[in-house]
């Protein structure tokens, strides 16, 4: 899908259908009293008459008024001017799109980024690209008779006023997100019989072949075994699919500007090992690679907004499968960085593959370096499904993924990476074990790949509550890849 800004007045502007905002009460905003001028009123007949409310997120398509060039005029409620939030604005442009895509309309004019949202113009248009690009995405390439492709291919969004200058570019870099994000979620989606870590890293490969600012490593585990990565190859011991330690270096800018590394936990299927996972819910485990997938979708997106910035994208790709050869409960590994490690449960595996590559990171030199894995069940304990769960070294590092998540509604919440908690991944027999307990297993988790970040400014982003949807509506989220391209965007701004 194509997005654009311009100014226009919506009566004369040529699209298969123009969207203009009414208030509860049946106040019309300033783009639907233009309408109404131009068709004599019928805008408000029909407010006056009771068809449109302006209850938020309502809807009601017209056809060919007269004075309108549109075929189309879709009315959808803004309720109380002054009692809009967030929850409520993301609400209505669902239902709008929703409508949208209900009809044979193959462009639209929408006039919701003035005042009419009574949000921050440049918050309105990001939610607009990224849900309109939601309800375009189809996940049934797999079928035999997929369903038709969206018919909906552009939306201008359309001011009376001039536009700002920023907001053209706004416009264009969330476009260039959406394309990274349904990369995302069209890798995340794949079965584990297609998305192996082999496939993973044809697709890096591919990335790094469109763009030539993209240079794309792949290490196998002979080259693992050299780098002493015992802790990495203890979890791919029971797959008969070799492991990946796929690198993307994106240069954007001089190369004495220091990276940030992004590095995606990308176990592409997880049964748990040894210490099996229950049966139920187990195909969801194809979604142990969201973090890898939200680098490449990352990585694709700004390299198409040309951000002058360095980044490195570190993805440790492996399944987690029972064997004979798999690693037992008990067993001790050694990791890159020569601390020793009793993994106690074979399900906590992701922070095994994570603190090789966070070890493996550090020859980068990096500025910074954030890690992004379904990590831990903990989180969605904790946190639900609404946020992703943060923690950092440096308190400025986490202020600005905060403001970035914010930025984006792509949210998530701090929580602590006290000493305190350090003591419970205490072993008798080596430096650390892998689990810490029931309690507080989320923070754990992040204390255990603490241990492997002390040289840099460091995040986590535990996304297990937020990276896929369950049930009916099962499918890959995308995120967090809003709020880390939306980071990379406001870094690459302040130099």
């Amino acid at each position: 899908m194509e997005f654009s800004i311009k100014q226009g007045s919506p009566e004369k502007l040529k699209s298969d259908c123009v969207v203009v905002g009414v208030f509860e009460g049946g106040k019309l905003s300033r783009a639907a009293q233009t309408l109404d001028k131009a068709c004599k009123n019928i805008l408000s007949d029909l407010v006056a008459h009771g068809d449109m409310s302006g209850k938020s997120a309502s809807t009601l398509l017209l056809h060919k008024l007269p004075g309108i060039l549109a075929p189309r005029v879709l009315l959808v409620g803004l309720g109380k001017a002054d009692g809009q939030t967030c929850k409520s604005r993301i609400e209505i442009l669902h239902a709008l799109f929703k409508t949208l895509h209900g009809t044979p309309a193959k462009d639209a004019v929408l006039y919701l980024a003035e005042e009419e949202m009574g949000q921050d113009t440049a918050w309105v248009l990001r939610q607009a690209v990224f849900i309109g690009t939601e309800h375009a995405f189809r996940a049934d390439g797999l079928k035999s008779k997929p369903a038709d492709a969206a018919k909906l291919k552009h939306i201008t969004f359309a001011t009376l006023d001039k536009p700002a200058a920023q907001l053209k570019e706004v416009v264009a870099q969330t476009a260039a997100g959406t394309r990274g994000m349904e990369l995302t979620k069209t890798l995340a989606n794949l079965p584990g019989n297609i998305c192996t870590p082999t496939y993973l890293a044809a697709q890096a490969l591919a990335l790094g072949k469109a763009h030539k600012k993209i240079k794309t490593t792949v290490l196998e585990e002979k080259d693992m075994r050299k780098l002493g990565m015992g802790a990495f190859l203890a979890v791919t011991r029971g797959s008969e699919q070799p492991a990946k330690l796929i690198t993307l270096e994106y240069n954007g800018t001089d190369k004495k500007h220091k990276p940030v590394v992004l590095v995606g936990k990308g176990i592409t299927f997880d049964s748990g090992g040894i210490s099996l996972k229950p049966g139920a819910e187990m195909d969801e485990m194809k979604y142990d690679m969201c973090g890898a997938a939200s680098v490449l979708g990352t990585i694709q997106a700004i390299a198409e907004m040309g951000l002058k910035i360095n980044v490195v994208g570190v993805i440790p790709s492996s399944e987690n499968l029972p064997s004979g050869t798999a690693t037992k409960p008990g067993d001790i590994v050694t990791s890159m960085s020569g601390q020793s490690i009793e993994i106690l449960n074979t399900d906590a595996e992701g922070r095994l593959v994570l603190c090789d590559a966070l070890t493996y990171s550090a020859k980068f030199k990096p500025d910074t370096v954030i890690d992004i894995a379904t990590l831990t069940g903990a989180c969605v304990i904790a946190l639900g499904h609404v946020a992703s769960g943060l923690f950092s070294n440096d308190s400025n590092l986490a202020r600005e993924l905060l403001a970035a998540g914010e930025q984006t509604h792509d949210r998530a919440w701090q929580l602590p990476l006290w000493e305190d908690y350090q003591p419970l991944l205490d072993s008798n027999f080596a430096d650390m074990q892998n689990i810490g307990g029931r309690a507080g297993g989320t923070i754990t988790a992040a204390c255990f790949l603490s241990r492997f970040t002390k040289d840099y400014h460091w995040a986590h982003l535990d996304i297990a509550g937020t990276a896929w949807k369950s049930g009916k509506e099962k499918g890959a989220t995308g995120r967090p890849l809003p709020l880390l391209t939306q980071y990379l965007i406001n870094r690459a701004n302040s130099k």
